[in-house]
């Protein structure tokens, strides 16, 4: 009887330990993916024309999210007529290089400032000027929260 005990006592401490060491395995995987999956990821599509939209909303609302860490990461594409607003208005194109400064990405559709023949002008504002279709997708496909003005 004491070696069936043995047996039994052992087999069951083995066993515990075996299961702990799975818990605490699954505790890790768990904090790691809910980890990633907290990331806080913003995309902004400025499309508006209106200079009042761009001052009084969109510009605001990024510069402060990314001055006050609200998200860990701000994507800000200039799409459109906001292009064209842009190109030619230099209180706003000092507003865009606050916003670069304080960590936020900063692109331009290719396809659009083609259009509206302001690529070259956006570029020398050191905006990265690139199609941007498919990284929009990637966008919506993913993590990120995607407001569009």
């Amino acid at each position: 009887m004491n070696k069936f005990l043995t047996i039994f006592f052992t087999t069951c401490f083995i066993y515990s330990i075996s299961f702990v060491n799975c818990m605490a395995y699954n505790r890790s995987n768990q904090s790691l993916e809910e980890e990633m999956s907290t990331t806080k990821k913003l995309a902004v599509v400025w499309t508006s024309g209106d200079k009042e939209v761009a001052e009084k909303m969109v510009f605001m609302y990024t510069f402060n999210a990314a001055k006050h860490k609200w998200w860990d990461e701000i994507n800000f594409i200039i799409w459109g007529p906001s292009s064209k607003l842009l190109s030619k208005d230099e209180n706003l194109q000092q507003y865009i290089s606050k916003m670069k400064e304080v960590g936020i990405n900063v692109f331009a559709c290719k396809a659009c400032a083609d259009m509206y023949k302001v690529s070259e002008k956006l570029e020398k504002l050191d905006i990265e000027v690139k199609y941007m279709g498919k990284p929009l997708t990637e966008y919506l496909q993913s993590d990120y929260e995607v407001i569009t003005f």
